[in-house]
């Protein structure tokens, strides 16, 4: 009998990284460059590698580097709920009533990742890269989603990623908020001088996925009540709860 509790696979961690790492190069990644990022023997890269050619997830370019598959795309396109297909229209709308940049956000482990994304059209914005893993705290997304995190769970995150009991305290406090509002800010934590707020999109009890608008500090500290209504309306519409 098990626990239940997920534990990190090797085998499972270096397929992932191979596919994250095939995803994020536009001219694919080699066998020794794989290696190298695995720190782990050519042959047994290769043997991974050769599956996932053999499955779809990867595919071989003509100078032998290695680029994602046609089966990456079919899970995508088949994976994809109605509600977050349809958030795009969201982040337009949060974009053009504000004109700082808007993003779809989404929990992927111990990590958020941005998956779409509507910039804003001034020339000094907050830029993100999708698909890229980032820390869950201080994220102004991820603290909605450790709000709305089952409760052991969320323990055990801010056990292993928040130093001291006081700081600890701190963010539970915080995470209650950020539950009874309905919403969370970001004042400069993560990036310095880039404020942020963000709002969960619930679909029964789960949060399937965050909006966040994120901007320079100078343009958003004076408004950001008004942003959070803003993301918190847009985020009650495409949720469905139970």
């Amino acid at each position: 009998m098990t626990d239940g509790a997920a534990r990190e696979h090797r085998t499972v961690s270096r397929v992932t990284t191979i596919l994250e790492t095939a995803a994020a190069s536009a001219a694919g990644a080699s066998l020794g460059e794989l290696a190298s990022l695995l720190n782990a023997p050519k042959s047994s890269v290769h043997y991974l590698v050769k599956g996932l050619l053999a499955t779809g997830y990867l595919q071989e370019t003509a100078d032998g580097r290695y680029e994602i598959g046609p089966a990456v795309a079919m899970l995508s396109s088949s994976g994809t709920s109605p509600v977050l297909a349809s958030a795009h229209r969201s982040l337009e709308t949060i974009q053009r009533a504000c004109n700082e940049s808007a993003t779809l956000c989404t929990l992927v482990g111990n990590n958020v990742v941005y998956v779409d994304i509507v910039e804003s059209t001034q020339l000094i914005r907050y830029s993100a890269p999708l698909r890229v893993r980032r820390p869950i705290y201080p994220t102004s997304a991820g603290k909605c989603f450790l709000a709305f995190m089952p409760e052991a769970k969320r323990s055990k995150y801010l056990d292993e990623h928040v130093q001291g009991a006081a700081n600890i305290a701190r963010v539970e406090a915080e995470l209650r908020d950020v539950a009874e509002n309905g919403y969370s800010m970001n004042r400069g934590e993560t990036v310095p001088d880039v404020f942020a707020v963000a709002s969960p999109i619930i679909i029964g009890d789960a949060v399937v996925a965050c909006l966040q608008v994120a901007g320079p500090s100078g343009r958003m500290a004076d408004r950001m009540a008004d942003l959070a209504a803003l993301v918190l309306g847009e985020a009650r519409r495409l949720s469905r709860r139970s």
